[in-house]
């Protein structure tokens, strides 16, 4: 079969390789589209973040296909079944997973990071991750489930009220579907602070009351809940200082691992802040698929490019010479 191969730090080519083996437990799927993420371009260029990978290896944990094979204990996928893949494989047995909170998994492993992905012809994955989509639904929409449901647990870490501001810190991609997902829940008052002006249109189509440019305007503080989405020290310790009393800081954008920030430690005393991190997407992947089945046709819109297995690597690279919002690999036009 075809599969883009990450081969060593910045190396990345078009293969032919044994298609997969079928375990007992797990289906094999038929890839139509994969997206990329900051995970992927961070996996590529060799970069600290949250995840790390060995090469040989194929990327891809945004991704939709179709079932043509499943192993003898599977039960409830079927051979045709339209599907996405949760990448995120849990132990079952370590303390975390037992208290119900696996996405802290002591033993966690993940599709196209720790076992080969959606860029390429066929994937496995264990049926326990696998997810029928709805028919109305999109192969296109549907390989977006996974950053989708990283924001619904964001969100679900949040104590939200229609009545509370928000601050979103970010206008990429994620801080895009906050905007939306926290608009579509009934919340009045949500704005963006981000440093490009040209999606300030998009962030106000997708519900945002207020964008400022965080490099040349003034930014009000005061938040009932601020959700940071971006992980460079300058913008955690902004989220921080824009929180109101009682208020709620959302730590969802992926920071360098050694990285710190500097903070006034009186203001998280005397305004009685609270402030959580947010990692991966625990039971979320459902709730997600409900969301894109919603709003399908915003989601859709946000994805400003489309790419052939030629054209991944440049764009890991930073290569392509216009800004991309989200990208999206059609892997069926790429393998044939």
């Amino acid at each position: 079969m075809k599969a883009l191969v990450l081969e060593g730090l910045k190396d990345m080519n078009v293969r032919d390789i044994d298609a997969p083996k079928v375990p007992a437990n797990e289906v094999k799927i038929q890839m139509k589209y994969a997206g990329i993420c900051g995970t992927d371009t961070h996996l590529y260029q060799g970069l600290p973040g949250s995840a790390q990978a060995t090469p040989p290896i194929v990327l891809g944990h945004e991704n939709s296909g179709q079932v043509v094979e499943v192993g003898a204990d599977v039960t409830t996928i079927k051979v045709g079944d339209r599907v996405t893949i949760d990448p995120n494989i849990y132990c079952g047995h370590c303390r975390y997973c037992r208290e119900g909170r696996p996405q802290l998994c002591e033993n966690l492993s993940a599709v196209g990071v720790t076992r080969n992905g959606g860029l390429a012809e066929f994937v496995t994955a264990p049926e326990s991750v696998v997810y029928p989509i709805p028919d109305e639904l999109s192969f296109k929409a549907a390989a977006l489930t996974e950053p989708v449901s990283c924001a619904v647990h964001g969100v679900k870490l949040l104590d939200l009220d229609p009545a509370q501001h928000v601050l979103i810190i970010g206008d990429g991609f994620i801080a895009q579907l906050f905007t939306a997902m926290i608009k579509s829940l009934g919340v009045t008052h949500v704005d963006v602070s981000g440093h490009n002006d040209q999606k300030r249109d998009l962030m106000k189509r997708l519900g945002a009351e207020n964008v400022y440019n965080n490099g040349t305007e003034t930014v009000p503080s005061g938040y009932d809940v601020v959700v940071e989405v971006v992980g460079a020290p300058a913008t955690q310790a902004a989220a921080v200082d824009a929180a109101g009393k009682g208020g709620q800081v959302l730590m969802f954008g992926v920071a360098n691992p050694d990285q710190t920030f500097a903070l006034n430690s009186y203001d998280i005393f005397q305004k009685e802040l609270t402030i959580k991190g947010s990692f991966i997407n625990p039971y979320a992947f459902e709730d997600s698929l409900a969301f894109l089945a919603g709003h399908q046709e915003l989601v859709e819109s946000l994805i400003s490019d489309e790419l052939t297995f030629d054209q991944v690597a440049d764009f890991l690279g930073g290569k392509f010479d216009h800004k991309v919002n989200k990208a999206i690999v059609n892997v069926s036009e790429s393998v044939k």
